[in-house]
């Protein structure tokens, strides 16, 4: 899950990364959270795609839609 803490400590090494640099732990640590935050992203993306369902509409049918293409 990805809180707000989360954010702050990638955005936190972000900037030290920009600024100073980071030690071999910190770009590990970064590497694992920017992971975890693409991984729940995906996570989200996934549930929402899965969701959707496509319907078949007929060209037959009396809804009016066909004659605004």
């Amino acid at each position: 899950m990805i809180t707000p803490e989360l954010i702050a400590r990638i955005n936190a090494l972000a900037k030290k990364s920009r600024e100073a640099g980071l030690t071999d732990n910190e770009r590990s640590e970064q590497a694992e959270l920017r992971r975890r935050y693409l991984d729940n992203i995906r996570t989200q993306v996934k549930a929402q795609l899965d969701c959707i369902e496509i319907v078949d509409h007929e060209e037959n049918c009396k809804c009016g839609c066909h004659n605004q293409h």
